[in-house]
């Protein structure tokens, strides 16, 4: 895990000020409410039923309006019972003024002339399409990305932004191509960044900066990874190419240094133990086939010299 701070160093957009919190609103369970309601309408039922027994023509009006506004008070007090399912939540409205979130599940109870909007607070995914944008070094390259995130404040993604789904997925594949271009797909200086060679610093810096797009909106990023990373088709031949390049001089330099080491070590022991005392051209030759033996690419073949080196 990298110890570095990625804000510091992540050019982050400058977000304006939540202007609503989210905060609980004022609700009680649903049990007794619907039970108070049923019997009201039962109470209304029963009060137009007992007119029809009544002869007198005011006691029996009187009764019949009666039923009929205590039925409509336990109906229009029933409007106010909401199902609130785990993961879910419950943003009211008072006439157009934001009056609390429901978070507890189950069946709630708040007044019957507020509208409530249901937000889903599960963890959600959005996976970004294959993006094709320019490098740091201007070669076209693709890329997506996946983005976990979940919401955190009901009231700022209601209010805050016009579609938070909507918001959350245009500032993902924003952020993501703000990221590509501001590095190399492979980084040409050996303490350079690069989006292959780092990707999980580069992983942080785009959470980094995933995180300061969507906070408006009431959102919290979970993770963020890139799903999909290579040179466009148009390049991608010629930078393989550039790649296997560099893989074999890389291979190259290692078998010439493991070369020189071995035949240094060789020298000093036949120096050391006196086996044969060789000469400076008598070295140079040594060196020569050494060499030739340890970095060609083809089993060499042995040569007898039945004469002497000078002749």
């Amino acid at each position: 895990m990298s110890t570095h701070d990625p804000s510091a160093t992540v050019d982050t957009p400058e977000m304006p000020t939540p202007q609503v919190r989210e905060f609980p609103a004022r609700s009680v369970g649903g049990g007794l409410a619907l039970l108070s309601g049923l019997v009201g309408l039962l109470a209304g039922a029963g009060m137009i039923a007992v007119a029809t027994t009544v002869t007198s023509s005011g006691g029996n009006a009187a009764l019949i309006t009666g039923g009929i506004l205590v039925a409509l008070a336990a109906f229009l007090a029933m409007c106010g019972l909401n199902t609130v399912a785990p993961g879910e939540a419950r943003v009211v409205q008072l006439f157009g003024r934001y009056r609390g979130t429901i978070r507890e599940d189950g069946l709630r109870w708040v007044n019957p002339l507020t509208s409530r909007e249901k937000i889903s607070t599960r963890v959600r995914n959005h996976e970004t399409a294959v993006l094709k944008v320019n490098d740091a070094y201007g070669n076209p390259i693709e890329l997506a990305a996946v983005v976990v995130w979940k919401v955190q404040d009901t009231a700022q993604a209601s209010f805050e932004v016009d579609d938070f789904l909507e918001f959350v997925a245009t500032q993902t594949e924003a952020a993501v191509r703000h990221i590509a271009i501001e590095y190399p797909y492979d980084a040409h200086e050996e303490d350079g960044l690069s989006l292959r060679g780092n990707a999980e610093e580069i992983t942080e810096k785009l959470a980094v900066e995933l995180h300061a797009r969507v906070a408006a909106a009431g959102v919290r990023i979970i993770e963020s990874r890139f799903t999909h990373l290579a040179y466009a088709p148009e390049i991608a031949s010629a930078m393989l190419q550039r790649q296997q390049a560099g893989a074999v001089v890389a291979a190259r330099r290692e078998i010439v240094d493991g070369a020189v080491g071995m035949v240094e070590a060789a020298l000093s022991r036949i120096a050391e133990q006196g086996i044969v005392e060789l000469d400076e051209e008598r070295k140079a030759a040594m060196v020569s086939n050494l060499m030739v033996v340890l970095c060609g690419d083809r089993a060499p073949q042995p040569v007898l010299n039945t004469g002497t080196l000078y002749q």
